[in-house]
């Protein structure tokens, strides 16, 4: 009966390097990677444990997506193109084979899907709750990387697809909301890989949404040693998140909440001044002197509290 540690890699890891020669099957304690002339290997590393970044019951499936969603979602925002990545897991002892082989199948659906392969990593057991890190590889060309520090005073804040929807989808992943449509963007977020050629070329500095948006946007704003403007009644919103908004008296309160709630795992940038976004962008502000981030509504500034998820 399988269950071990060597029979989790030979038969459920082994396949999801998808032949990558430099995971040489998972035979040795280290990956070999080659040099790629011409252009800089681009590394991020994120953890994910049950009960703070997904609910102890999700279908584990989903979380092994989510891991390496969160992961790309990073890549993405440096401009990178995602190539492969390394795997940590720590199971809660006596978990049982089937769970981690719909675990694998997961990564495996999304190894195919962003045509990345496993290059290694390590297991292990533990008596805590299942923690779960991924170390995410991705190529960019020599001096092209997104950081966030290219920000200048006067440039455009723009940020990519729906605000709020991670936030609202927790919510109702707990079921504190009725909503299987928000339910399963939190748990299965879209990394905009799409945008990588786009952010390449057009945008000054960048960071994915996952802290929150307020919060993510000052995180650019700092390292590029000026302020940022935050228009909250000008953030794109889904159907859901306007139809939630229905109902909230206090508008410029509820639009904060959706700004800082985080797990949006959308893209944050910079643009120049007078630049019209490409589609799939939207213009929500401006970088300006001074530091820190600004929220306002209806042209009055606001105070927001608490701007985004932070672990302390």
């Amino acid at each position: 009966m399988p269950g071990g540690e060597f029979d989790w890699i030979a038969q459920l890891l082994r396949p999801l390097t998808r032949g990558a020669p430099e995971a040489l099957d998972l035979l040795d304690d280290a990956a070999v990677i080659p040099s790629r002339p011409g252009f800089d290997l681009v590394i991020t590393k994120d953890a994910m444990v049950a009960g703070v970044h997904f609910l102890p019951d999700d279908p584990l499936d989903l979380v092994a997506r989510k891991l390496l969603r969160v992961n790309l979602s990073d890549l993405a925002a440096k401009g990178a193109q995602p190539w492969g990545y390394f795997l940590s897991t720590a199971w809660p002892t006596e978990t049982a084979w089937a769970d981690k082989a719909l675990f694998a199948q997961g990564l495996a659906q999304d190894g195919k899907a962003f045509d990345i392969s496993l290059l290694g990593g390590d297991t292990v057991t533990t008596p805590g709750p299942l923690s779960l890190t991924a170390t995410m590889l991705g190529w960019v060309p020599h001096g092209r990387t997104v950081r966030r520090t290219g920000a200048r005073p006067g440039d455009l804040l723009a940020v990519s697809g729906d605000i709020g929807d991670g936030w609202l989808g927790l919510r109702a992943a707990r079921g504190e909301l009725d909503s299987a449509v928000l339910a399963a963007r939190y748990r299965l977020p879209t990394p905009r890989v799409d945008l990588i050629a786009v952010l390449r070329e057009h945008a000054r500095a960048a960071a994915d949404v996952s802290d929150g948006l307020l919060a993510d946007a000052g995180h650019i704003a700092t390292a590029s040693g000026c302020g940022v403007r935050i228009d909250l009644d000008a953030i794109p919103l889904s159907s859901e998140a306007r139809a939630w908004l229905g109902g909230e008296p206090a508008q410029a309160e509820a639009l904060a909440a959706l700004a800082s709630g985080g797990d949006d795992y959308q893209v944050v940038c910079a643009l120049a001044p007078g630049f019209e976004p490409p589609e799939g962008l939207t213009i929500i502000g401006r970088f300006v002197e001074g530091q820190g981030a600004i929220a306002r509504f209806e042209g009055r500034e606001i105070e927001v509290a608490r701007k985004g998820w932070t672990h302390g």
